[in-house]
């Protein structure tokens, strides 16, 4: 039986960054200041739930707050150990494929080094995201069909302007 009051701990607590995050990605300093005060209050509150109750799988707190557990560590970027710790265990409690490579990659591009599956956009160029730096290109696509990932193709035609 899912743990109801965690998992709408959870949900609440990516309302707020997903709700901050748009003004994080543009100029505005006390919007950036703002989200990244959420993002590393909700990882430090994540590695608490997970010292307590192990990784919030989704047997744990349902699918949807499991999710939002994978995006708290996902946007945890200036809290390295916590996302090495996440990818741990969701690797170990046989979590999403998607999820743990976009987690993979994140990870790796935060510490600066490449990434295998070409999710994390280091920028745009003519309209079109541009990835970070990734290991092996030529077989990136490959990669990302095995873990549920469209073609990079695709998924940059997807989210091309209009």
């Amino acid at each position: 039986m899912p743990n109801d009051a965690l998992a709408q701990e959870l949900i609440a607590m990516t309302d707020e960054d997903r709700k901050l995050q748009a003004g994080a990605l543009g100029d505005d300093l006390t919007a950036q200041l703002a989200h990244r005060r959420v993002t590393v209050r909700n990882a430090d509150r994540l590695a608490e739930i997970i010292d307590e109750y192990g990784w919030p799988t989704a047997a744990l707190v349902g699918e949807e707050a499991a999710r939002r557990a994978w995006l708290v560590a996902q946007h945890a970027d200036r809290q390295l150990d916590l996302q090495r710790r996440a990818l741990e265990l969701m690797t170990a409690s046989r979590g999403n494929p998607t999820q743990l490579a976009m987690l993979r990659d994140r990870l790796l591009v935060n510490e600066g080094r490449p990434q295998i599956y070409g999710t994390q956009i280091a920028g745009v160029v003519d309209g079109a995201p541009v990835p970070w730096p990734c290991e092996d290109p030529e077989r990136m696509d490959q990669r990302r069909v095995e873990v549920g990932l469209e073609p990079f193709a695709a998924h940059v035609a997807r989210h091309a302007p209009a």
